[in-house]
């Protein structure tokens, strides 16, 4: 693509690359010079102007933008028309933004012309969020730099959104007397309120002494009716040997992981239980407030798989904002 000042003569075709306003003369930036524009910028004296020039092999910036944007949008995500080179991508259903990280760093390393930005890798999003934004830098990319854009990306796209799932929730709450009945409905209105983005719910509820073996019982009763297991502990987990990991293996369950690099929500433990999964909730979960809980649970309801690997990872970006109500902040007194 050529750039720079060119005689008013010659730019039939040429793309304005700056506004130019003259008399009655308004042409838009990306505007493209017709035979019509040419003339009247001819009649006014105006002898050149600034403008980009497409050469042989050149792809322009929102036909180039749009086929970028069609080959890195996966499932459930749509792209809006083109203008000035951007194409939006926008999730057609609730759920979480699953990127290819790898992909889109491989896109934007083809050439400073082309990019592709999403949102974080697993970020939440409702219906008509936008998930990406494709924008072409100049007015053109060369045809070949544009393909090896989109042979960078693998099949199936470079991000897509895995849909919320109606789960049916199983939910323990484990007990000790100092812990106030109204704490555990509270707890519980919570939850409900972190499930209805995904139209899932709390189809079993038990309240059991904070005891091994009642709480493997009450795990035991639900599982047959839920899709996955919540514990709510009246005790913060402290150990693999714990009350709640200990119940969990008690029933042949076992613990994938426990302890996350997360803060609020280090204390959240993650298991299975005859395939099921079991999270043993930190106490963090009890506020409305982004905690770990919250990522693990999000993933849990779209579907998309989690393990201890995954929960390691996350601690880059792991530190979010305080709870005001936790029993033991980050800091103590000054």
């Amino acid at each position: 693509m050529k750039f720079g000042r060119v005689a008013v003569a010659r730019a039939l075709g040429a793309i304005v690359a700056h506004a130019v306003r003259h008399d009655a003369i308004a042409l838009k930036k990306g505007q493209v010079i017709g035979a019509a524009q040419q003339a009247a910028l001819l009649a006014a004296g105006v002898a050149e102007i600034v403008a980009a020039e497409l050469e042989p092999g050149d792809v322009g910036e929102d036909a180039a933008a749009s086929r970028l944007a069609a080959r890195l949008a996966g499932e459930h995500l749509r792209a809006e028309r083109p203008f000035t080179g951007r194409v939006n991508l926008f999730a057609q259903r609730a759920g979480l933004v699953v990127v290819d990280a790898a992909a889109i760093a491989r896109v934007n390393a083809v050439d400073e012309a082309i990019t592709a930005a999403t949102l974080a890798p697993f970020r939440r999003v409702a219906v008509g969020d936008m998930a990406a934004t494709i924008k072409i830098i100049p007015f053109a990319v060369a045809g070949d730099k544009l393909a090896l854009a989109l042979d960078a990306i693998g099949p199936g796209g470079g991000l897509r959104v895995a849909p919320f799932r109606a789960l049916r929730i199983g939910v323990a709450s484990t007990l000790l007397p100092g812990l106030k009945p109204s704490t555990v409905a509270k707890t519980l209105r919570i939850l409900q309120a972190r499930l209805d983005p995904a139209g899932a719910s709390v189809a079993r509820e038990e309240r059991v002494g904070h005891e091994e073996a009642a709480l493997a019982d009450a795990l035991a009763r639900m599982a047959p009716h839920c899709d996955a297991l919540i514990v709510f502990g009246a005790s913060a987990i402290t150990d693999r040997r714990d009350v709640i990991p200990s119940a969990i293996v008690r029933l042949g369950g076992r613990i994938e992981r426990f302890g996350m690099p997360v803060d609020p929500g280090n204390l959240l433990l993650l298991g299975s239980l005859g395939g099921l999964p079991v999270i043993g909730a930190p106490g963090c979960a009890r506020s409305p407030k982004e905690n770990g809980f919250d990522w693990v649970l999000h993933r849990l309801l779209a579907g998309v798989p989690i393990d201890g690997a995954d929960i390691r990872a996350m601690g880059a970006g792991g530190l979010l904002m305080e709870i005001a109500t936790r029993p033991q902040p980050r800091l103590g007194d000054a």
